[in-house]
């Protein structure tokens, strides 16, 4: 139980890279008042935490409610992230999300999602559905584990921004875009294959 914990809780760090997400932060709530800040990073990270418990718990629901496969999910899941890989490599004016604004305070958008709770770690928790109960706790802890590591993580992202430097945390950025982008092939791919053996 203990190693499943882990292993859950390891995955779950990964795909929602609570690291390579330090410049994301910053950049979004650099128009944002010093004394909100910390306030923003709570919101969006219970936001992003409680989509993603809700996606654990009703997902299959919702997908069946919508004619949708777990399939669909990886290949779009693939797609999107990819665009946002390209987007940390190649950086363009906007940001990674091209959608902020000055003096304009995040709300959900971009950072509880897709910067935490994006279409890999919505697939992840997906794939963490069952119908065993012990399952379900372990699970639900390692998740519950996760979102206090984004709080501390992101609570202190100006000061490892400062201490690292921008360029530090640029020359992060693009490599983690770079596993990001494999990341996303591999994601895709595996849809890819999901989908061609339906067809045999």
């Amino acid at each position: 139980m203990t190693q499943d914990f882990f292993q859950s809780l390891m995955l779950l760090i990964l795909v929602t890279d609570p690291f390579g997400n330090v410049p994301i932060f910053v950049s979004a709530l650099s128009h944002v008042a010093p004394e909100r800040r910390w306030r923003v990073v709570v919101r969006e990270c219970a936001i992003a935490f409680g989509l993603l418990l809700l996606f654990m718990f009703f997902g299959k629901h919702f997908l069946t409610a919508l004619q949708l496969t777990e399939v669909s999910l990886r290949i779009g899941g693939g797609v999107i992230l990819f665009l946002i890989a390209l987007r940390m490599v190649f950086p363009q004016e906007g940001g990674i999300f091209g959608d902020v604004e000055d003096g304009h305070e995040p709300f959900i958008v971009p950072l509880a999602i897709p910067a935490l709770a994006g279409p890999s770690a919505l697939a992840t928790v997906l794939l963490f559905s069952s119908d065993s109960r012990q399952d379900m706790v372990v699970h639900l802890a390692a998740l519950t584990a996760v979102a206090v590591v984004w709080l501390v993580v992101l609570l202190s992202a100006e000061r490892m921004q400062k201490v690292l430097g921008i360029r530090a945390m640029t020359a992060f950025e693009r490599l983690m875009g770079l596993i990001l982008t494999a990341m996303s092939v591999e994601m895709l791919l595996a849809g890819i294959r999901d989908y061609l053996k339906t067809l045999s």
